[in-house]
Parts: C-alpha cells; sequence; structure tokens
C-alpha cells in the first residue's frame, strides 16, 4: 500500500465520533484538517487525530488533503462536495448524496468532468452482513431471486434525540433518513431497479421532543412519516419496502430474499455485522403438523465482507480504489440511483402513479471473501 489518502473532515458533529474511531486504525487513511461552524468541536476532533482545525475554505485549499469527509447536514451535503470538487478534491460524504436527483447529478457530473471520485454512505453494505447474504445470492443458494422485503419501523427520532426537527423536514423522514441503508443493500443484492409505485401519509402534524434541554417542546412535520414502495429491478425481481416513524412496536424482519431455492434472512442494514440465515429449500422438512420449520433456518457464519468494520469503510475502499485504479464500491452512481427510488418513490405516492426511474447502476464489485483492512 503507498501513502494513506488524507482527510478533511467537514462537519464535527455526532457522526464524526463513529468515522474518527474507524479512521484511527485504518492505514489507508489520515485526518490532517478539521472544520466545523463549532470551532471548538473542530479542534477537539483534531486533536484526536495530531490534526489542524481550520475554516472552510483553509482546508479546501490544503495541500495535505486529498478528500473532503463530508459530515455536514443533509441540506449542505451538494453545496460541500461541489466547492470541495472545485478544489481539486476527492469527497466522501454522508448520506443522501444530496437533497433530490437534480443536485445529485450535479455532483456526479462536476465529479467526472474534474476526474475526482465521489463516495457516499451507506458503507454499511460492505460490511460482513450484507456481503454474506451477497455471497449467497451469487452462488445461488435460493435459486433465481424473484423477490425481497424490507422494513424500517420505528415510533420516531423524537423519543431520544435532543433536537430531531431535521428529521421531520424536506431532507430528513424515514425513507430519506434510513432508505439508503436499506435500498442501497437491496441494490446490491439484487441489482438497481427500473420502476417504481409508492403510497405514503404524516398521521402526526407535530410532534414532542422527549429528551433534552428541549424536552415537553413541539415542532410540527413537514414531511410524510410512513411510505410504503413496490420496486421492480431490472433483473425481474420485486422487493417490497415499508419506512415508517409511525410504528410503536413491530415484529418484522429487517431484509429477506427469497428465490426459487430457498430464503435469506439478511441482518439489520444499518449496521455492519449480524447473523446471516439461510433457508433451504432442499433441506425443507416435509409439511405437516410436526414439521419444524423454524429448525431449517441455519446460521451460515462469516463469508465474506470487511471484518470488524464501521463508518468510514466505504472511504478506505474509495482509497484502496484510487490506488488501484478500480471504481469503488461506496460511489456516486449507486447513491444517485439510490437517491431517485427514493425521490421516484415519493412522487409516486404522491401521484398515485407509477415512476419510471431515469437512472442506474451496476451492481457495486462484490467483496467475496472476509478481508480485515487495518492487516
Amino acid at each position: 500500500m503507498g501513502s494513506p489518502l488524507k482527510v478533511g473532515v467537514v462537519g464535527a458533529g455526532v457522526i464524526s465520533a463513529q468515522y474518527s474511531e474507524s479512521l484511527k486504525r485504518l492505514p489507508q487513511l489520515q485526518i490532517t484538517a478539521v472544520s466545523d461552524f463549532v470551532p471548538e468541536r473542530a479542534q477537539a476532533l483534531a486533536d484526536e487525530h495530531g490534526a489542524r482545525a481550520l475554516p472552510l475554505e483553509q482546508l479546501l485549499a490544503a495541500d495535505d488533503v486529498d478528500v473532503v469527509l463530508n459530515l455536514t447536514l443533509p441540506r449542505t451535503h451538494a453545496e460541500v462536495a461541489l466547492q470541495a470538487l472545485a478544489a481539486g478534491k476527492h469527497v466522501y460524504g454522508e448520506k443522501p448524496l444530496a437533497l433530490d436527483v437534480a443536485e445529485g447529478r450535479e455532483v456526479v457530473k462536476a465529479a467526472a468532468a474534474a476526474g475526482l471520485r465521489v463516495g457516499c454512505a451507506p458503507d454499511t453494505v460492505l460490511g460482513t452482513g450484507v456481503q454474506t447474504a451477497r455471497a449467497l445470492v451469487d452462488a445461488g443458494e435460493i435459486g433465481t431471486p424473484h423477490s425481497a422485503t424490507a422494513f424500517m419501523t420505528t415510533p420516531g427520532h423524537e423519543r431520544w434525540h435532543p433536537q430531531p426537527d431535521f428529521y421531520y423536514q424536506p431532507g430528513g423522514g424515514p425513507l430519506l433518513d434510513m432508505g439508503p441503508y436499506y435500498l442501497t443493500s437491496l441494490v446490491h443484492l439484487l441489482g438497481p431497479v427500473t420502476r417504481v409505485v409508492g403510497a405514503s401519509g404524516r398521521p402526526s402534524q407535530e410532534r414532542t421532543i422527549g429528551s433534552g434541554p428541549r424536552a415537553g417542546e413541539s415542532f410540527p412535520v413537514t414531511i410524510d412519516t410512513h411510505v410504503t414502495g413496490i420496486l421492480e429491478h431490472a433483473s425481474g425481481a420485486i422487493s417490497t419496502l415499508v419506512m415508517s416513524f409511525d410504528t410503536w412496536a413491530a415484529r418484522l424482519p429487517r431484509i429477506e430474499v427469497h428465490g426459487t431455492g430457498g430464503s435469506i434472512s439478511v441482518p439489520d442494514p444499518n449496521m455492519f455485522e449480524g447473523a446471516v440465515e439461510l433457508y433451504s429449500a432442499a433441506t425443507a422438512p416435509a409439511p405437516g403438523p410436526d414439521a419444524d420449520l423454524e429448525a431449517n433456518w441455519k446460521d451460515v457464519g462469516v463469508r465474506a465482507g470487511y471484518v470488524g468494520s464501521g463508518r468510514g469503510y466505504g472511504l478506505a475502499d474509495l482509497a484502496l480504489a484510487v490506488e488501484a485504479g478500480r471504481r469503488h464500491r461506496a460511489d456516486d452512481e449507486t447513491a444517485l440511483h439510490v437517491l431517485d427510488i427514493m425521490e421516484s418513490v415519493q412522487r409516486a405516492a404522491d401521484s398515485r402513479t407509477s415512476v419510471e426511474l431515469t437512472t442506474t447502476c451496476e451492481r457495486p464489485e462484490a467483496i467475496a471473501e472476509p478481508v480485515d483492512l487495518t492487516a
């Protein structure tokens, strides 16, 4: 491996702590500068890495910054990415890529014109959970995959988050907040989507904060908080998606993939690891009142993916891809397509019609065996 890619972090809020812990153990990356609108936060993160706290303009102009890690709020993802690209820096950002597809296209276009890389979370799909499930799909362990279900249900982030307002404004909501984890996983497992239908609702017009200094304060809800989508994949598979901030409790699986020869239970796509279970038709018990169908689910162990991974492993994969001259896995093409899926599901819900997607992508390259990037 060559020299580490030098990282300038923009945004030192809550999520930056998770990235910081990962980057400390990844030899492919080195934080050299940090910028935040709260100078004390920037300095604290910079001190952890022996880096400098800088205003944004100086960070973008710094010679010792190769890539900007964009951890700002969703409404500024595209703005900061475009500034970084204009300054000649690669970009890796938190999800979503942008607030809408039009903004996202501008980022992708600018990167292509400049010959620079843009990466985008989630990189949870590179962990052993989703990658092991993909290895089963690719090996034909469930025959031909024909359908999947994806469920994310909670009663809402205001119950635990002290500043939850942005989750209920444009750019937030269950679809844009959590959808990228589930939809990116479905793209890795089943490939791109061509058409969607959708329905959505907003049962509550306001929410009440449950913790922190603003506990008891109410605020308005300006986006839909329960969204259901049906996705047609180019492969012919059909996925059902439910994203909700209005569900008090549920006993639903996170993601399941079904094929002509079996089914796969995929762990929480918001995490990097978890048990992957396979139900094979070849070993299914004969039907009958005494049949123990649950016993046929088998934990397959770890078969693929970045071992012990965390937030920031997508950036490490980008660094390795730059060195090797290959496509990075958490790439802008996939992120733009996932953004298009989300926007199209909401548009289908609003118009009560089906919507054809205007983007596509290749399935990112699989991580076909367990890989330790810290070794």
